[in-house]
């Protein structure tokens, strides 16, 4: 709200977990959006699944886009595929794969419990939810008896491979799982691109690299 406020963008984009909408949180919900529209925005939310949309994964996201007033009004983006991604297609090639530190190629050495979760990934559908804490939430590989590692979660999240991860374990895992999926984000950022005044936003830019040369001058 506050760097909203201040910036006063032509659009912004707010994400949320999906269980924003359940009926539990209607109040917590119309406070968000009573406090945007009151900045002056235009409101649109809605959930989407990021198998829907090219992520090998059953991830509900609600998003919150706003629009100034004085512009058009945002549509969400439509689905791209009613048949997702499966976990098998998604990493299969990573089976045989030695561990890699540099490539995020690591897991943690995890025995299945009850306590911190025994679920096992599907070859045949798209990966769970990729949580920042695995050992709260624990997926298994769908064939190894291993848990998924790093490099499998990030494909699951939709990670291009050149995307790396230059940190220990722990931190690698709350970066994937924190994250929005880059595919999902893409879908959103290009629905949200033809609100947008190119020009002007081009123009600050410039006239913002311009004072920057004139100190450096």
């Amino acid at each position: 709200m506050e760097a909203v406020d201040h910036l006063q963008p032509q659009a912004f984009v707010a994400e949320s977990v999906g269980g924003l909408l359940l009926k539990q949180n209607e109040k917590s919900l119309n406070k968000i959006l009573e406090d945007f529209r009151a900045l002056g925005y235009e409101l649109n939310y809605h959930a989407c699944r990021g198998e829907e949309y090219g992520v090998p994964q059953t991830r509900e996201r609600v998003f919150i886009v706003g629009t100034r007033v004085d512009k058009p009004k945002f549509s969400p983006p439509q689905s791209v595929t009613a048949d997702p991604i499966t976990a098998q297609q998604a990493t299969s090639d990573l089976e045989q794969h030695p561990q890699d530190r540099e490539f995020s190629h690591i897991w943690i050495l995890a025995d299945v419990s009850g306590e911190q979760g025994n679920r096992q990934l599907l070859e045949d559908r798209p990966g769970y939810t990729i949580r920042a804490e695995c050992h709260g939430n624990i997926q298994f590989h769908y064939i190894l008896p291993r848990q998924i590692s790093m490099r499998e979660a990030a494909r699951i999240q939709s990670f291009p491979d050149t995307f790396r991860f230059p940190c220990k374990i722990r931190e690698t895992e709350r970066q994937i799982g924190n994250a929005v999926p880059p595919v999902l984000a893409w879908h959103i950022a290009k629905a949200v691109e033809p609100l947008i005044e190119r020009e002007s936003v081009l123009q600050k830019l410039n006239s913002r690299r311009f004072s920057i040369n004139i100190v450096r001058d």
